[in-house]
């Protein structure tokens, strides 16, 4: 006859072989699951892509990251046999369209145009940025890059680069200019301008290039460094004056416009960068076909032709340089940042 010491040992035995082949029973089925999982979402990858993808648009319409957008999605959608639709989500100065796109399924079906504002700047300037650029984006491929157009109302009594800098001397803190937002190209060319310059004006922020314009176009606020794409077709209807150019070469499209260092300015240069970013985790294979589409894209004849009528150049950049580039950029404006104490407004 058996004991109870004996009985309580054989319970615990047969209790602990139970729990261990429930525990093998279990690593099984997760193991086959992943499996299964892997398997489908690699056959996903290789038929990608099999429903439509968005391009997330961080800023409203008719500024430079939307006529970008709409200018790939088409020659995008025929070389990859499937829709390509734009969806704008302005805010907080890319911030809003961005978060959206960081927080995406990692599938390939949401993509968003990241610039220099959205996928550098920010980083720096907002200390509780709601994504890591690092760690929650793939750099896809750079697109394009453009200068911003300093312009002015008619009614504003400045036409160079000199005269602007005497006015705002003569008036600190007193003349308005409109930017697509925090953070943004036409932002930070501002910022550099009254860095170097040793002036102070006040920054109008808007949700987007587009309502920017048309804020100056209608005299509320009289300056702005905008994209040559938003601001072009004014200039030529003379609703709007142009002062300079932010690059540090003449623009094609306004070869008579002199550059801001030109006027005066030594050392200033801005330009605005362009790319295509995916949520983090999405698979390389996507990432990697995606990417050659698109440098492709921005590489055919009438691309180009319609870049350079807005005053931009195509820039292209595999994944990988893109990633680079980006991580680059981050460091650059994190000092800049630092050393004009610039802050969100």
């Amino acid at each position: 006859m058996k004991t109870i010491t004996q009985i309580t040992q054989i319970t615990q035995i047969t209790q602990i072989t139970q729990v261990t082949q429930a525990t093998q029973a279990t690593q099984v089925i997760f193991a086959a699951a992943s499996l299964l999982a892997a398997s489908t979402f690699a056959i996903a990858s290789e038929n990608y892509p099999t429903r439509p993808v968005r391009i997330i648009v961080p800023f409203a319409p008719g500024g430079f990251v939307d006529f970008t957008a709409r200018l790939i999605a088409p020659p995008l959608a025929q070389v990859m046999n499937q829709q390509f639709v734009v969806d704008n989500r302005p805010g907080a100065g890319g911030i809003v369209g961005a978060e959206f796109a960081a927080r995406a399924t990692p599938d390939g079906y949401t993509l968003v145009i990241g610039s220099a504002g959205t996928h550098s700047v920010n980083q720096s300037l907002y200390p509780k940025l709601p994504y890591n650029v690092l760690r929650d984006f793939h750099p896809v491929a750079r697109l394009a890059d453009a200068p911003s157009i300093l312009a002015a109302h008619p009614s504003m009594p400045v036409k160079t680069v000199k005269d602007l800098i005497g006015l705002a001397r003569q008036r600190p803190g007193q003349i308005n200019y409109a930017s697509a937002g925090a953070g943004t190209s036409t932002h930070l060319a501002a910022v550099l301008f009254e860095s170097i310059a040793g002036v102070k004006m006040t920054h109008i922020a808007f949700k987007g290039g587009g309502p920017a314009v048309v804020s100056v176009l209608s005299g509320e606020t009289p300056v702005t460094f905008a994209t040559a794409a938003s601001v072009t077709p004014h200039i030529s209807s003379g609703r709007l004056r142009a002062i300079a150019v932010t690059s540090g070469q003449r623009s094609a499209v306004l070869p008579e416009l002199p550059t801001i260092a030109e006027g005066g300015l030594k050392g200033y240069e801005m330009l605005n960068w362009l790319g295509l970013f995916a949520p983090a985790n999405t698979p390389r294979s996507i990432v990697d076909r995606l990417s050659r589409e698109a440098q492709k894209v921005v590489a055919q004849a009438e691309v180009v032709k319609r870049f350079n009528a807005q005053g931009a150049e195509p820039s292209p950049l595999a994944s990988e340089e893109f990633a680079a580039f980006v991580k680059s950029e981050i460091a650059k404006w994190a000092k800049i940042v630092a050393a004009t104490g610039m802050k969100p407004d």
